[in-house]
C-alpha cells in the first residue's frame, strides 16, 4: 500500500537532489537545473526559537547580531550538529525553492560525506522527511563528485576523486559503482579560514573574522608560493592596543599558514594510493586526479599534489557545483544510478 501511495505521489511532485554542505547547500530539481545556492546558516530568535534569516542574509550577520539573535552554522565537518535548526533551515530553504508553495511530498536525494555515522544518516533522512519529504536516499560526496565530473562511474576501470568541501576533504577510489577506497578527511576549507585567522594573530598579532579569512583565502589564497606574489588589505583588531587596524597580507604568508594541512592532504591521498589494488592504481597512474569541490579553486594546490605524487591532476570544469551536478545527472536517470547510493531509509 506504501509504494502504491507513493508512486500517486510522485505524479504531483518533482524530485529535489540537495548537497547538504558545511559551507554552503543546493538544491536542484529534476528537468530545472540548480535552484538554490546559498550559505549554510541561520539566525534565528534566541527566546521564541524563530528563525529571523537564512542563507546569504544569515552569513552577513555572522559576528553583527545583538544578544536576542544567533546566526550559526548548523553543519560541522560535513555532519549535522544541531539537528532542529537544520531542520528549520532546510524547510526555509524547501521554502524558496517552491517560491512558498507546499511541498508535494517529494523525492529526495541527499549528499552526505562517507564519514557519517548510522546516527547521523538517520538524522539526516529524518529531517528530510520531516521537512516534507516522501521518501528520502543518501548519496556518497565522492560518488556524486564524480558522476559530476562526467566519469562514468560504473566501468571497470579506477578513478581517484578528491572533493575539497568546506567541512571535509573526500578521496575515493571509484571503479564498478562503488567506492573501493575511501578516506574522509576532517580538514578543508573551514580549516583553512581557521589557520588563517590563527597565522594572523601569530604573526602580526591582530584578530579577524572568518569572513575577512575566508575573503583572504579567495582573494590571494594558495597551496604554493606563486611567482607573482599576490597582496590584499584587511582590517582587524591590533591585541595589544585593542583598537581597530589596517594591513596588507601577502599570498606567500597564506601558503605558509596553509602549508601544514595541504601536506597533510598529499600524505592521505599517498596512503589511499598505497591501499589500492594494482590494477586499479595502474588505472589512475593514467587517467591521474579528479579535483573537485570548493578547495580546488585554491591557487597552486594543482600543481602541489601534481608534484607530490607524480600524477595528472584535473581540476573539473566548474569544481564548486561538481557534487550538485552529479546529483542533478543522477535525478535525470534515476533507475540507472540507484545502483551507486549509499542507502535508503529502509536500511536504518
Amino acid at each position: 500500500m506504501k509504494n502504491i501511495f507513493n508512486k500517486f505521489l510522485s505524479l504531483f511532485s518533482e524530485d529535489l537532489g540537495i548537497d547538504l554542505g558545511t559551507s554552503n547547500t543546493l538544491i536542484c530539481v529534476r528537468k530545472k537545473g540548480i535552484l538554490l545556492n546559498t550559505p549554510s546558516v541561520v539566525a534565528f530568535n534566541n527566546r521564541s526559537k524563530e528563525v529571523f534569516a537564512v542563507g546569504e542574509e544569515a552569513k552577513n550577520m555572522i559576528g553583527r547580531t545583538p544578544a536576542n539573535i544567533e546566526a550559526i552554522r548548523p553543519l560541522k565537518n560535513g555532519v549535522i550538529a544541531d539537528y532542529e535548526v537544520t531542520e528549520k533551515m532546510l524547510r526555509a530553504f524547501y521554502k524558496i525553492v517552491t517560491n512558498g508553495k507546499k511541498l508535494s511530498a517529494p523525492r529526495v536525494l541527499i549528499c552526505v560525506p562517507a564519514g557519517v555515522t548510522q546516527v547521523e544518516k538517520r538524522a539526516v533522512i529524518d529531517i528530510s522527511r520531516e521537512a516534507g519529504a516522501r521518501e528520502a536516499f543518501l548519496i556518497e560526496e565522492r560518488m556524486a563528485a564524480a558522476i559530476g565530473a562526467g566519469i562514468d562511474v560504473f566501468q571497470p576501470e579506477g578513478n581517484l576523486i578528491v572533493d575539497i568541501g568546506g567541512g571535509t576533504t573526500e578521496i575515493g577510489v571509484v571503479s564498478l559503482g562503488g567506492i573501493v577506497i575511501t578516506k574522509s578527511l576532517k580538514i578543508a576549507g573551514d580549516k583553512f579560514d581557521t589557520l588563517i585567522i590563527d597565522y594572523i594573530r601569530k604573526s602580526h598579532n591582530i584578530l579577524i573574522g572568518y569572513k575577512t579569512a575566508e575573503t583572504l583565502k579567495k582573494e590571494i589564497g594558495a597551496a604554493v608560493t606563486l611567482e607573482e606574489e599576490l597582496t590584499y588589505g584587511i582590517s582587524g583588531r591590533n591585541l595589544i592596543s585593542g583598537l581597530p587596524v589596517n594591513i596588507e597580507i601577502t599570498s606567500t604568508e597564506i601558503s605558509s599558514a596553509l602549508e601544514e594541512t595541504t601536506d597533510l592532504i598529499v600524505e592521505e591521498i599517498k596512503l589511499i594510493l598505497e591501499k589500492t589494488p594494482p590494477e586499479l592504481a595502474s588505472d589512475i597512474k593514467k587517467t591521474g586526479i579528479y579535483l573537485t569541490g570548493g578547495g580546488a579553486l585554491l591557487r597552486g594546490l594543482d600543481k602541489k599534489l601534481a608534484n607530490s605524487l607524480k600524477l595528472n591532476v584535473t581540476v573539473v570544469e566548474n569544481p564548486l557545483n561538481a557534487v550538485i551536478d552529479g546529483i542533478s545527472i543522477f535525478l535525470e536517470n534515476f533507475n540507472k544510478y540507484v545502483p551507486v547510493l549509499m542507502s535508503t531509509e529502509n536500511n536504518y
